[in-house]
């Protein structure tokens, strides 16, 4: 049980892209050039947005790396944001170093009403005993705060409303991914950032963002690709040792996520909250 932040933490991938422009009136020119710029990048992004909030959902493949030297965590699967943060992928049982509670070389993973829930092979005595599911509140991994940000900003251009906390974002150019024409942006914010947005952001927003600045993260990059369709191909998330990437295969018409029978399933909320605490979750 000792990894179950590590799990818990894939999967959870948003884009913050934002934009301002600023320099000397000796370079009118440059300077009407470099908004004219923005604004296309602006437009386009907006594009995607709209148009990734309507699709709701979408088959998606993501690795998620935290930086600990255990190596990536890969995904796939279904990613919903219609109505929430929801997903149901499978995932490489040993790469999530959940090998004790599952024999299988995959394993199936969900996060659908506030909640995370894993596959396990029940086990014979202990918490998991007789249950084929395992369940964590998301609350328990992210905080409170940190979860409500996590729904909120579900749909994967949520981002966008970020404007202004970035001082750029940059039009990379055009790049081939998974065989599609996409053109690459990318930018970053930082505290500073954050806590010159003003109104721009709500509590939650900002209690949120400011979350992913612990440890030696000082500022967060995100990398997006749009198609010609103005919809997203691939985001890339970077903080400190932490990156995290998502490619989208195909938008909609997704199966809804829904949770496991209670019945079949383990609540391990409490252990992992008491583990967080510095206390000791129950092995097995």
């Amino acid at each position: 049980m000792k990894h179950i932040r590590s799990v818990a933490w894939a999967g959870i991938a948003v884009a913050a892209l934002a934009t301002t422009t600023a320099c000397s009136g000796e370079t009118a020119k440059k300077t009407a050039e470099a908004v004219g710029n923005a604004d296309t990048i602006m437009a386009a992004l907006s594009r995607a947005s709209d148009r990734t909030k309507d699709l709701g959902s979408a088959e998606i493949e993501s690795t998620t790396d935290l930086g600990t030297g255990a190596g990536p965590v890969s995904m796939d699967g279904t990613y919903s944001w219609g109505d929430g943060a929801a997903y149901d992928v499978m995932m490489d049982t040993k790469a999530a170093q959940m090998q004790s509670v599952q024999d299988d070389p995959t394993l199936r993973a969900k996060m659908v009403d506030g909640a995370y829930f894993y596959n396990v092979d029940p086990q014979p005595s202990g918490p998991l005993a007789g249950k084929h599911w395992m369940r964590i509140d998301v609350s328990a991994v992210l905080g409170e705060s940190g979860a409500a940000a996590a729904d909120k900003n579900a749909d994967p251009t949520a981002g966008l409303r970020y404007i202004g906390l970035s001082k750029n974002v940059k039009d990379l150019g055009e790049e081939t991914i998974r065989g599609k024409k996409a053109t690459h942006y990318r930018g970053s914010i930082t505290p500073e950032s954050l806590n010159r947005s003003g109104s721009a952001l709500s509590q939650t927003d900002k209690d949120g963002l400011m979350g992913s600045f612990t440890g030696d993260v000082d500022k967060v990059t995100y990398d997006i690709w749009v198609d010609g369709d103005d919809l997203p191909v691939r985001m890339n998330q970077s903080m400190g040792r932490v990156s995290i990437s998502m490619d989208f295969l195909k938008f909609g018409s997704t199966k809804p996520v829904t949770a496991p029978p209670a019945a079949d399933t383990a609540d391990l909320t409490e252990q992992v909250k008491q583990q967080g605490a510095g206390g000791t979750a129950p092995q097995g």
